[in-house]
C-alpha cells in the first residue's frame, strides 16, 4: 500500500482523549481529513472500545462493556478476509475473493476518486464541522428518476424537503461517478457521460481529491497537493450551489441557517449564519436550531404610547425571509410600514420594497442577504432600557391588591390612633419585605438576564483538576483549561489575580460586557464565580488557540484562511461598535486576543479592557491601556478615546494577517523592515508589493485583493483619528462594496509605536 489512507480509531479534534471515531482518513496530510466513519447511533466511540472482524457479521464494534455499537451488516456470505485499498476503500471478501461489503458502498459525507454512487444511494452531511458526526440536515443523491439532486431533511424525522439544487439528466442517469482524475459525472443508461465537474486542478499523481457534502449544505470537489509546501490546505475545485442562502429556500424548511437567522456568503461561497440584533441562539450547542428573541413578544402593552416606549426597530438593508407573510399592505411608505408593525402585536418583522409592506410573524424562515431584492427589513426589538417583566408579576399584583383590600377594611372599623399605629406598622412591614424582594429579584434577574451560570469555586477546582493545565497568561490573570463535570463541555477558566488593584473592576466589566453580547465572532462567556476573594470567568474553549500561534507558527495559513479571519475580526469589532445596545471599545485588539474555534473562525476575546459608551456618548477619557505596537497615538496625547482606537489596532492586525509576520520583528530584514507599519507603507508607496508578499504564491495570484487589503490597513492606521474610517466603512471596503481610494501617509505626528 502507498499509505495515503488510514483506517482505525481517530481521536476527535476536540482534544478529548477519551472519545474516538472509527474512521478512514487521509494519512499523509497534516489535517488528517476524515472521509468515512462508522455511523454509530451515538457518535463518538468511548475509549476502550474494540473492533473485531467476524465471519458472520463482518466488522463488529463494541464499547468497553462489550455492548454492540455498530456492525457492517448486511453480509451476504461468510467473511474470509478484509482488504484496505490504496483508493481508501475498505473491503470485506469471502473465500472466493468476492466483495461482500465495502465502505465505498456505504458512504457518509464524502466520495473518493473511483467511487460510484448507484441510483437511489444517498450521501448525508454530518451535523457539524468538528465533533458531531451524527446525520446532518442535507443529503445528496442520484434520485430514482436519475437526476442529480441536493435536498434537506427535517430532523429528527426523515421528511425530505423539495430539492434546493438539481441537474437534470432527462431521467436517464444510472450512476454518479467520481473519477480518478477528480472529475464528477453522471453515467447515463446508454453509457453516455453527463459531466458535472471536470478535474481542472491537475493530475491525480500530483493531487489528492475528495467530494464532500459539507455540514452547511454546500457540495464541493476539493484538491490538496500530494507534495505540499508550507501553508497548503484543501482548495475548492468546484462547488454547488452558487448561493445556498438563496437557493436553499424551500417551503416547510428553516433554510440553510435555521429559524430566525440570517444567511450570507463568505468568499468561498459558504454560508455564514447570524442572529439578528435582539435575538440569541436557542441552543448554543446546536446553532442550526435557530435563534430566539431575547424578549417575550406580548399583546398586553396596551396603548400606542406604551408600545412605542417598549419597542423599536433594527433596520437592515437587502435582508428577507421569503415566507411567514400574514399581511401585505399596498401602496405604503416606510413610516406607515413601521407604524403598522409597531402597533401590531403579532408583527415581528416588516419588509418594505416597491411601495409594499410585508408583515411577518415568528418563526422566520429562509432568512438571507440578497443584494437583488432592494428591500429594507424592520426587525422589532425591545428598547434596551425597558425593564423585563417578571412572569409572576401579575399574580404578585393580585396578592398585593387583596392585601390592600383587607387592610382597608380593618382601617374603616378602628379608631384614628389605632389606625395610625396600624398604618405605620404595615408600612414598615411592606418596606422591609419589598426591600428584601427587590434585592433578591435583582440578583436573580441579573443572572437569568445574562443567561450565565454562577459557579462555585469548588466547581472550577474540579473542572480544572486544581488548575492543572495553563492555557495562557494575561494582564489580569491566568487562563486554565477545564471540563465541566455535568456537561463534559470544555471551557477556559480565567482566574483573576487579586494582586492587581483593578481586578475586581475588570471582573465586573467582563461579566457585564460579555453577558450582554452575542455574536459569531466573539468568545462566549459561559459563567462566572464570585466567592469570597475569588473572581473567575468561564469561557467557551477555543480548540485552535490564539491567532498569534496560528499566524506566526511554522506553517503559514492559506491566503483564504487569513482573509476569512480578517473579515471575522472586522465583523466582531463592528458588532461591538455599532450593533450592541451599549457601544463597546475593546481597547486591546491584537493576535493574542483573537482566538480560533474548531472551524478556524476568528473570535474576539478578553473584554476586561473594554470601555463602554452610552448611546449618547462619543468618547471617554481613561488611562493608557492596550499593548505596545497596537496602541493608537491618541493614547499618548491626552486626546479623547473613541472607537477609532480599535480601528487603529485592527489596521495593525490586518497588516500582520496579510503579510503573515509580526508587527515588530527586529530579526527580519534589518532596521528597514523591523516595524511592519512603516515598512508596509514604504513598499506601498514604492510599488514593491511583491516584497511584502515574499514567496506567498496564493497572495501573489490574488494581488488585486492583497493591494485592496493593504490600502484598508493603511487607512486604519492613520495617526489622525478623524481620517480613520469607521468599522462599518471598513467592512464595506473589505467586502468590495465601497471602493478603497489611495490612502495618504499615516505618519503625520511622528512615531508612537
Amino acid at each position: 500500500m502507498q499509505g495515503d489512507f488510514a483506517f482505525g480509531f481517530q481521536q476527535l479534534p476536540n482534544n478529548n482523549k477519551d472519545l474516538f471515531l472509527l474512521a478512514i482518513w487521509f494519512n499523509k496530510l497534516p489535517e488528517k481529513t476524515v472521509v468515512w466513519y462508522a455511523d454509530t447511533p451515538n457518535n463518538p466511540t468511548p475509549k476502550g472500545s474494540k473492533l473485531e472482524l467476524t465471519t458472520d457479521r463482518g466488522l463488529l464494534l463494541t464499547d468497553p462493556q462489550n455492548q454492540e455499537l455498530w456492525n457492517s451488516n448486511p453480509i451476504i456470505s461468510q467473511v474470509n478476509m478484509a482488504l484496505f485499498n490504496d483508493s481508501g476503500n475498505f473491503v470485506l471478501v469471502n473465500k472466493n475473493s468476492e466483495k461482500i461489503w465495502e465502505s465505498f458502498s456505504h458512504p457518509t459525507d464524502t466520495l473518493l476518486p473511483t467511487q460510484v454512487l448507484e441510483k437511489g444511494d444517498v450521501v448525508s452531511s454530518r451535523a457539524s464541522l468538528s465533533t458531531n458526526f451524527s446525520k446532518g440536515r442535507f443529503q445528496l443523491s442520484l434520485g430514482k428518476d436519475g437526476n442529480f439532486v441536493l435536498n434537506s431533511i427535517n430532523l429528527p424525522s426523515e421528511f425530505t424537503n423539495d430539492n434546493y439544487y438539481i441537474r437534470s439528466t432527462n431521467n436517464t442517469g444510472k450512476q454518479l461517478v467520481f473519477s480518478e482524475l477528480g472529475s464528477l459525472y453522471v453515467l447515463r443508461e446508454n453509457n453516455e457521460i453527463f459531466m458535472l465537474s471536470s478535474g481542472e486542478n491537475g493530475s491525480s499523481l500530483d493531487y489528492y481529491y475528495r467530494a464532500t457534502l459539507n455540514f452547511d449544505g454546500v457540495f464541493g470537489v476539493y484538491s490538496y497537493p500530494k507534495n505540499p509546501t508550507k501553508g497548503n490546505s484543501w482548495s475548492v475545485v468546484w462547488s454547488i450551489p452558487d448561493n445556498i442562502c438563496v437557493q436553499s429556500f424551500v417551503f416547510g424548511s428553516s433554510g440553510a441557517c435555521g429559524y430566525n437567522r440570517i444567511c450570507r456568503l463568505n468568499v468561498d461561497k459558504r454560508p455564514v449564519c447570524e442572529c439578528p440584533r435582539g435575538f440569541s441562539l436557542l441552543d448554543v450547542n446546536d446553532e442550526y436550531r435557530g435563534c430566539k428573541p431575547n424578549f417575550l413578544q406580548s399583546c398586553e402593552e396596551g396603548s400606542k404610547s406604551l408600545v412605542e416606549s417598549v419597542y423599536t426597530f433594527q433596520e437592515i438593508k437587502d435582508i428577507d425571509w421569503p415566507t411567514g407573510d400574514y399581511e401585505v399592505l399596498q401602496p405604503y411608505d416606510t413610516e406607515k410600514c413601521k407604524e403598522t408593525c409597531l402597533n401590531d402585536c403579532m408583527c415581528a418583522v416588516a419588509i418594505f420594497r416597491n411601495n409594499t409592506c410585508w408583515k411577518k410573524k415568528l418563526p422566520l424562515t429562509n432568512g438571507r442577504v440578497d443584494d437583488n431584492i432592494e428591500a429594507r427589513a424592520f426587525i422589532k426589538v425591545r428598547k434596551s432600557d425597558f425593564p423585563f417583566e417578571n412572569p409572576s408579576s401579575s399574580s404578585s399584583m393580585t396578592r398585593n391588591r387583596n392585601v390592600l383590600i383587607i387592610v382597608g377594611s380593618v382601617l374603616l372599623g378602628t379608631s384614628l390612633f389605632v389606625n395610625f399605629l396600624l398604618v405605620g406598622g404595615v408600612s414598615m412591614g411592606f418596606f422591609f419585605i419589598y426591600k428584601k424582594r427587590v434585592i433578591r429579584s435583582q440578583d436573580d434577574k441579573e443572572v437569568s438576564r445574562l443567561n450565565l451560570r454562577c459557579f462555585t469555586y469548588k466547581d472550577l477546582i474540579d473542572a480544572t483538576d486544581e488548575f492543572k493545565e495553563e492555557l495562557g497568561r494575561g494582564s489580569f490573570g491566568i487562563v486554565y483549561k477545564g471540563t465541566l463535570k455535568d456537561t463534559n463541555e470544555h471551557v477556559a477558566v480565567k482566574k483573576l489575580d487579586r494582586a492587581f488593584q483593578d481586578s475586581e473592576k475588570e471582573f465586573k466589566a467582563e461579566v457585564n460586557v460579555i453577558g450582554h453580547t452575542h455574536h459569531k465572532n466573539l468568545v462566549r462567556l459561559v459563567g462566572f464565580c464570585e466567592e469570597g476573594e475569588q473572581r473567575l470567568l468561564v469561557y467557551e474553549f477555543m480548540s485552535n488557540g490564539a491567532l498569534a500561534g496560528f499566524l506566526f507558527g511554522d506553517m503559514r495559513p492559506s491566503w483564504n484562511q487569513r482573509i476569512e479571519i480578517a473579515m471575522g475580526v472586522a465583523r466582531g469589532i463592528l458588532y461591538l461598535h455599532e450593533e450592541c445596545s451599549t457601544q463597546i471599545i475593546h481597547c486591546d485588539i491584537k493576535p493574542q486576543n483573537i482566538l480560533l474555534d474548531e472551524s478556524y473562525n476568528a473570535r474576539i476575546a478578553d473584554f476586561g479592557l473594554a470601555k463602554l459608551l452610552l448611546i449618547n456618548q462619543s468618547h471617554t477619557n481613561t488611562a493608557i491601556r492596550g499593548t505596545k505596537g497596537y496602541v493608537a497615538p491618541e493614547w499618548f496625547s491626552n486626546m479623547p478615546i473613541t472607537v477609532k482606537v480599535d480601528v487603529y489596532s485592527f489596521g495593525v492586525l490586518l497588516l500582520e494577517i496579510i503579510c503573515c509576520r509580526r508587527n515588530v520583528d527586529i530579526e527580519i530584514g534589518g532596521e528597514e523592515q523591523a516595524i511592519l507599519v512603516y515598512w508596509a507603507y514604504d513598499c506601498y508607496i514604492e510599488g514593491r508589493l511583491d516584497v511584502l508578499v515574499g514567496n506567498d504564491m496564493e497572495a501573489i495570484q490574488d494581488m488585486k485583493s492583497f493591494e485592496m487589503f493593504l490600502r484598508v490597513a493603511i487607512w486604519c492606521i492613520q495617526e489622525d483619528p478623524s481620517l480613520r474610517p469607521s468599522m462599518k466603512k471598513v467592512m464595506l471596503m473589505l467586502e468590495g462594496i465601497v471602493q478603497v481610494s489611495a490612502p495618504p501617509s499615516p505618519f503625520l505626528f511622528g512615531s508612537n509605536i
